[in-house]
């Protein structure tokens, strides 16, 4: 089948979508409103053609003439219809991905779990060896609350319902009069959604954003991850009959969302332990509804088969221990053996979620799984065989998935938080004046001779800062914790720009301050993995010294993952990329990850690297797969943990058949790297590759710092040519836009910085410097080089990555509609200068893509996504129109205090509109 074949029910999607929002504009809004849209559409198609300044002109006047009223429903109409394009491509992805499932015979799926197991089995692996590379696979997602997602929850409901129809359209069997209440139902929805609001009225507390997180398991992961762990089985099963798998949980989620503090006053010690309750609670729901669901299915009587002496003996304690409830009353059959099981089983779930132990809750989530277990082994017992596996088995799974905490929370806080704690206390104490003033090696000497005292340094009588108080409280918050919800509730505590040893040396103490840190005997115990975030070019280039000294610190105790050691180390690639652009931050990345895998090997442990990417090409984003992929195959061995952010979560998330194949991609790359690096297939990289990128990478890193760095003018066109002041009035996250009150670039988080420069268009964190640092190295042997940088682009995940990540940033980028926000800059001259110096890199970043790619325009081997960037382009350029007019006005305060309101909503509101249509935005 052709592409355009496969693509047609796609295009019938989006027109029937748009045809939908035309009525609902008509019916709402009136003609005059949707001629407005039509033509300002039309004239932008145009200027997509042919490059002609008295069309432009008109547009622009076309816009300016709109009046106040009718500016805010034009804005709305391109931003609806994003938000309904993005929801007929998420379709189209599940529809060709049931294709492939139907016609697997002939044709596997890239990517999928399926073409991964047959992989192993053309290369002649071993039952022995698949085993080896299924016991080292490890991928932990983990979601955070970065502020990328602009839509509020009550649009992605309605979302929700529209995707879910869209799929109900596919159905062949279709009578005329169902397919007509269908588009009826369709016609309600965007009714709906065009009546709704779509920007928050408050920014969200950290308690909504959790709930926020935990929608995501509710509505589609707790149902979604145990199939990944089914199709995984079924095609081990398919190639390697000869073993009975059942493969261990290598796939989690995890969640920093109300345990990250850093720069966000809202997260405090009360905060996280509410975070865990509410995760306990929507956990044990969830257990309680599939429970309810086995009371309907498990009829078996006694009477008619052979129940095994183990579960009847297990009743009989349940009787002594359970009290029983309102709610849940004793099963009055006594032959239904099943039932009168599940009964106190649900009670003891209540009362696990109310903490009440006396009236014979679960102490521990193996009590919970040992009954189900129970369970299992007495229906296989008289062959209910097909039960068990399709009920008992898949709650197991979700059982060992999540546990009674659901998430492993992580705790993350800026060291220097930690540093001002500790000079309290050791002020306090006398023992050192100044410790913040203190040298590195001062630090690592004083905090090795006080990891060795035994003694407390803290007493309950003595009063610190509230700061300190805070930051003692959150390491006594994580001893309780533990102790409540169990070990696996928080086991890891981030530290936000890691600079030295003495960073983690600093945790190591607070932990060892309220008994999670120990020597006894000589035996050290730790029940807190101490984990380096290093972001900053500088940190990076010195990670493996940090590590080294850690590593070999009298107080170090890796985590134990089995028979394995580990030490995990999070790599952030927001803040290395604002700090030194998109190639040298990519490299350095790429080289730490070698340099400290090589460190782990020597102190005998694997090292587990956490990426902290983020859903913008600038912030490490794309598809997860392609994330694994692009890393060292030798650097998956200690496991991968990836951050999912914002609209990461809701396009990836939101719907079950998306999640299904996001997570069967990345347990399929998982796989093909982990057999890689066993099989020892990833062969030393090319000098030649590794001093090409270096070089190129040097010379992009000077030419990007040279301008955000040492032009004085720079910052303040950032400023004024994007919209950063008014994305921090979006009200879609509880942290502040900056750690501190400044302009500095230092203090702007990488976040807003992304964000703002998406906006415009200029998507300059994804691309900016790259040309240089290709031009500067291919000056000198240029068809030997150019040749060279193909053969690395051919024959190199890493690079490759790379190079798709540049040209789509480029492809999404747009020089004519950047120049237009220069306008806004109030010091035209430097506007201009600066403006043209970008324009000139654009299009030498550009030349040396395609010449790398060989290609004639961007994407030309993806030509999906050419297409569907070709086709939403004339769609965002007039919300970037609209956006350019309202920021003047808005910028210029000669409003009264109402109308400044509106044009803060209307400027809020096209900022949603070229998120939506642009993606990869936070």
């Amino acid at each position: 089948m052709s592409t355009i074949d496969k693509d047609q029910p796609l295009r019938r999607d989006v027109k029937l979508l748009g045809e939908i929002l035309g009525k609902v504009l008509k019916i709402q809004e009136g003609e005059e409103i949707f001629q407005h849209v039509e033509q300002l559409r039309e004239q932008a198609k145009q200027l997509r053609t042919v490059t002609d300044p008295t069309l432009f002109a008109h547009c622009t006047d076309l816009i300016s003439q709109l009046p106040k009223e009718s500016t805010q429903r034009v804005i709305r109409a391109f931003a609806t219809y994003f938000q309904l394009v993005n929801l007929a491509e998420q379709n189209h992805r599940v529809r060709r991905h049931r294709a492939y499932r139907k016609n697997q015979q002939i044709e596997q799926q890239p990517y999928s779990i399926e073409s991964a197991i047959a992989r192993l089995k053309e290369k002649g692996y071993t039952v022995e060896q698949v085993e080896e590379i299924l016991g080292h696979l490890s991928l932990e997602l983990i979601m955070t609350a970065h502020p990328t997602e602009a839509m509020r929850r009550t649009i992605l409901d309605i979302h929700h319902r529209i995707a879910e129809k869209l799929m109900l359209l596919d159905q062949p069997e279709l009578t005329p009069d169902e397919l007509e209440i269908l588009h009826l139902d369709l016609f309600s929805d965007v009714m709906t959604l065009w009546q709704s609001d779509e920007l928050r009225e408050r920014k969200p507390t950290v308690i909504d954003e959790v709930r926020n997180g935990l929608y995501y398991v509710d509505q589609t992961l707790f149902q979604s991850l145990p199939k990944i762990y089914l199709e995984l089985e079924r095609a081990l099963r398919r190639y390697y009959p000869m073993k009975n798998w059942h493969v261990r949980s290598f796939l989690r989620f995890g969640s920093w969302i109300g345990g990250d503090r850093d720069g966000n006053p809202g997260v405090t010690a009360n905060v996280s332990w509410a975070t865990l309750q509410l995760q306990r609670n929507l956990i044990i729901r969830k257990y309680m509804e599939s429970l309810r669901q086995l009371l309907k299915q498990l009829s078996h009587s006694s009477e008619r088969v052979q129940i095994q002496q183990e579960l009847l003996d297990s009743i009989v304690v349940d009787q002594e221990e359970v009290e029983l409830t309102d709610s849940i009353t004793a099963w009055r059959n006594q032959h239904e053996v099943y039932r009168i099981k599940l009964t106190y089983m649900l009670a003891r779930l209540y009362w696990t979620r109310q903490g009440e132990h006396q009236k014979g809750s679960y102490l521990n989530v193996d009590q919970f799984l040992r009954d189900l277990q129970i369970i299992d082994q007495s229906l296989r017992g008289h062959q209910a065989i097909s039960v068990a596996d399709q009920a008992i088995s898949t709650l197991i799974r979700q059982v060992e998935l999540f546990g009674f905490h659901l998430f492993t929370l992580d705790i993350r806080q800026h060291s220097a938080e930690h540093e001002r704690a500790l000079s309290e206390i050791l002020r306090t104490l006398g023992i050192e004046e100044d410790y913040a003033s203190l040298s590195e090696q001062q630090k690592y000497k004083l905090l090795t001779e006080l990891l060795s005292d035994p003694r407390p340094l803290t007493s309950p009588h003595t009063e610190y800062s509230p700061d300190t108080t805070e930051c003692l409280e959150v390491f006594r918050m994580i001893k309780r914790a533990k102790e409540e919800f169990g070990s696996a509730a928080i086991r890891n505590y981030l530290i936000s720009m890691t600079q030295g040893t003495s960073d983690l040396l600093e945790v190591v103490l607070f932990a060892k301050e309220v008994g999670l840190h120990t020597v006894r005997g000589g035996e050290k115990k730790s029940g807190l993995h101490v984990v380096p975030l290093l972001e900053t070019i500088d940190d990076l280039h010195r990670a493996h010294e940090i590590m080294e000294a850690y590593l070999s610190h009298p107080a170090f105790v890796p985590h134990r993952r089995r028979d394995l050691a580990i030490q995990e180390i999070m790599l952030g690639y927001s803040d290395s990329n604002k700090d030194g652009g998109m190639i040298s931050a990519n490299w350095e990345l790429y080289s730490a990850q070698l340099s400290l895998s090589e460190l782990g090997k020597r102190h005998g442990l694997m090292i587990k690297f956490f990426h902290g990417r983020g859903g913008a090409l600038g912030r490490g984003g794309g598809p997860l797969h392609f994330s694994i992929l692009a890393s060292p195959f030798q650097a998956v061995l200690g496991g991968v943990k990836i951050t999912e952010q914002g609209e990461v979560l809701s396009s990836r998330y939101a719907l079950a058949p998306i999640a299904e194949r996001s997570l069967e991609q990345a347990t399929s790359a998982l796989i093909y790297a982990s057999s890689k690096a066993l099989a020892s297939e990833t062969h030393p990289l090319k000098q030649s590759w590794i001093e090409a990128i270096r070089q190129i990478a040097d010379v992009s890193l000077k030419k990007y710092q040279q301008l955000v760095f040492e032009d004085p003018a720079f910052l303040h066109f950032f400023h004024e040519a994007t919209p950063l002041p008014e994305v921090g009035e979006l009200k879609i996250g509880s942290r502040p836009a900056r750690r501190k009150n400044s302009r500095r670039f230092e203090d702007l988080r990488a976040i807003p910085w992304v964000f703002a420069w998406t906006q415009s268009r200029f998507l300059f964190p994804a691309w900016f410097a790259a040309g240089t640092g290709f031009e500067t190295w291919l000056k000198q042997e240029q068809e030997e080089r150019i040749a060279l940088l193909r053969q690395m682009y051919r024959g190199w995940t890493f690079f490759r990555s790379l190079i798709d990540n540049l040209q789509m940033a480029l492809a999404k980028a747009d020089m004519v509609i950047a120049e237009h926000y220069t306008s806004l800059v109030e010091n035209q001259k430097d506007g201009k200068r600066i403006y043209d110096l970008i324009k000139k890199e654009f299009e030498l970043t550009k030349q040396w893509v395609l010449a790398i790619t060989e290609q004639q325009q961007l994407l030309d081997h993806i030509p999906v996504i050419q297409e569907s960037i070709r086709l939403r382009n004339p769609y965002v350029d007039p919300l970037s129109w609209i956006q350019v007019k309202l920021l003047k006005e808005w910028r210029a305060e000669v409003h009264d205090e109402a109308d400044q309101e509106n044009l803060l909503e209307q400027v809020l509101i096209t900022i949603n509109g070229i998120a939506a249509g642009l993606r990869n935005t936070g």
